[in-house]
This record gives C-alpha cells, sequence and structure tokens, in this order.
C-alpha cells in the first residue's frame, strides 16, 4: 500500500550550518541554485509543499535552528519522490558540493517522519523530530533514508494517525 494510500506524506527536514555568510562570494554558487533548485522541486512528481519565508522564495532568512544554520523543511507524497527529487534530479549537483558551502555535521542534519495528507509541519514539529533522531536514533516517529519505517509501522508507534477503517499491519 502507498503512503498515500494510508492517509500519509513523508515530511524533511535538513538543516546546514554555513561556512560564510549567504551574501559572502564562496557562497554564491550556492545561492545562484537555489531559485533553479526550488523550481526543480516544485514541479517534481511528487512533491507537496516546501517552507519559505515571509516575502520570500526560499527560507535561508529564517534561523529558527541557530544563527549560521538554514533549514530546509519539505514535505512529498512519498519518501521514493524526495529520493528522486534529491538523488536523481539537478539538486544531487548541491548534494556533491555541500562541503564548499557547509560545515560538517557530526550529528544527524536530515530527519524524515509521516505525517497526515494534509498536515503542513512546522518548524518547532521538524526541529523536535531532529531532536528526537539524535537523541534515540532512527525510530518510527523520526528516521532516515538508510533506516526508514513504513506509514504503517509509524501508525503503529502512534507517529501518524492512519485514516478510518486502515489498519496498521504492513
Amino acid at each position: 500500500m502507498t503512503a498515500a494510500a494510508h492517509g500519509a506524506h513523508l515530511a524533511q527536514l535538513n538543516v546546514a550550518t554555513l561556512r560564510h555568510p549567504l551574501d559572502d562570494p564562496r557562497i554564491a554558487p550556492f545561492v545562484d541554485l537555489l531559485d533553479p533548485i526550488n523550481a526543480a522541486a516544485d514541479g517534481t512528481p511528487g512533491f507537496v509543499w516546501r517552507l519559505v519565508g515571509e516575502g520570500s522564495d526560499d527560507a535561508t532568512a529564517l534561523r529558527p535552528a541557530g544563527e549560521n544554520v538554514i533549514v530546509n523543511l519539505t514535505v512529498w507524497e512519498s519518501q521514493e519522490a524526495l529520493w528522486d527529487f534529491t538523488y536523481r534530479s539537478g539538486h544531487l549537483e548541491a548534494v556533491r558540493r555541500r562541503r564548499d558551502w557547509f560545515a560538517r555535521h557530526v550529528e544527524a542534519h536530515l530527519v524524515l517522519w509521516w505525517i497526515p495528507v494534509g498536515h503542513i509541519p512546522s518548524v518547532a514539529e521538524a526541529l523536535e523530530r531532529l531532536a528526537g533522531l539524535r537523541t534515540h536514533g532512527p525510530t518510527p516517529h523520526a528516521f532516515t533514508f538508510t533506516s526508514s519505517y513504513t506509514p504503517a509501522e509509524a501508525a503503529a508507534h502512534g507517529s501518524v494517525p492512519l485514516p478510518a477503517g486502515d489498519t496498521a499491519a504492513p
């Protein structure tokens, strides 16, 4: 059964600590990629929503995780849709060059979790999921691409409600 059939979408948060301020010329190649990558995400099959700052096309001005930390919070119809965008599109160029622009994270910097279809996660919710992953490791409540859980497993754990009449059996 697909994630959407379970009444679930996949939320993801990733955080990145800037090596230099966004207006520094060394970060310019990253800044130049923002609009095309965000436009590509918006048009990708399976994309649902992304966080943007008020009056902005991206979320780089929001700093809820620290002064030098940028956040990317999105919602996808499935884990496969997010994976395809992340690793099988022009976004991969930014992933490959991330060390040019961002400090290496010792702790987890990406978290995934299932949400009910129609729910828009708050930044606070996303940061709580990341903190949970950092504290407890991957669970149905907060996981990664390499240690993932299905919507049914998350529902059985109480992390995402299923539609009426559905069961949590995988």
